[in-house]
């Protein structure tokens, strides 16, 4: 079986780490060898890029943040996503090119079109085998990061709660766009029911066949 490219997408609070976490574990017990990464990130250098565009204090103008963004998915494909869908392992990534869509293009008013150009250059054209997309409420999202972490929210999470309805809107215009890649799962719904959607739709795609 060749390797996989698989993203988790959605607002926060929307659970993609508790899923990237179950699945990761189910496709180890089938024998698959996943990587889990995330954007950005998910090299030492991208780590830095992340304090920046996270964490930074002040105004980070928001082409800056979007070609940091960019910059840090350049670097990522090359040295990690694609070594490791070559070598025929299951790449599982949180955030990837329809994050950067939906918060800079989209809710930052920089242009869906030129932030998706931007990154498909960056990404030399990779495109994920399959986008699941956790959709979740937005002041549901928002407390769970607060019950989560108390008051701590990075720079975009600190955003207003109409900028993350834009990103929410976004996703879900993207997704409708693109059926065939994209998996629109409840993420208010319990997560083991949220865990079954997700292996619905994975395992044909890595040659698994449950009884």
């Amino acid at each position: 079986m060749s390797g996989r490219f698989i993203t988790l997408e959605g607002g926060d609070g929307a659970g993609k780490t508790t899923q990237a976490e179950l699945l990761t574990a189910w496709l180890e017990e089938h024998g698959s060898t996943v990587v889990r990464t995330r954007e950005p990130g998910g090299t030492d250098l991208g780590v830095r890029i992340r304090e920046i565009v996270l964490h930074e204090r002040g105004h980070v103008a928001p082409r800056a943040e979007a070609l940091l963004y960019a910059a840090d998915r350049a670097h990522h494909v090359e040295t990690l996503v694609r070594p490791a869908i070559a070598r025929g392992d299951v790449v599982l990534q949180d955030r990837y090119i329809d994050s950067s869509v939906a918060y800079q293009g989209v809710a930052r008013g920089l242009g869906a079109e030129h932030i998706r150009s931007v990154s498909d250059w960056a990404s030399d054209g990779l495109t994920p085998d399959l986008t699941i997309l956790l959709d979740l409420d937005v002041t549901v999202g928002r407390a769970r990061v607060a019950a989560a972490r108390g008051d701590t929210f990075d720079r975009l999470e600190a955003e207003a709660e109409a900028f993350h309805e834009t990103v929410r809107r976004a996703f879900l215009d993207m997704a409708a766009a693109e059926p065939e890649r994209f998996l629109v799962v409840d993420a208010a719904a319990p997560a083991d029911e949220v865990q079954r959607a997700i292996r619905t739709a994975v395992a044909p795609l890595v040659g698994i066949v449950e009884g």
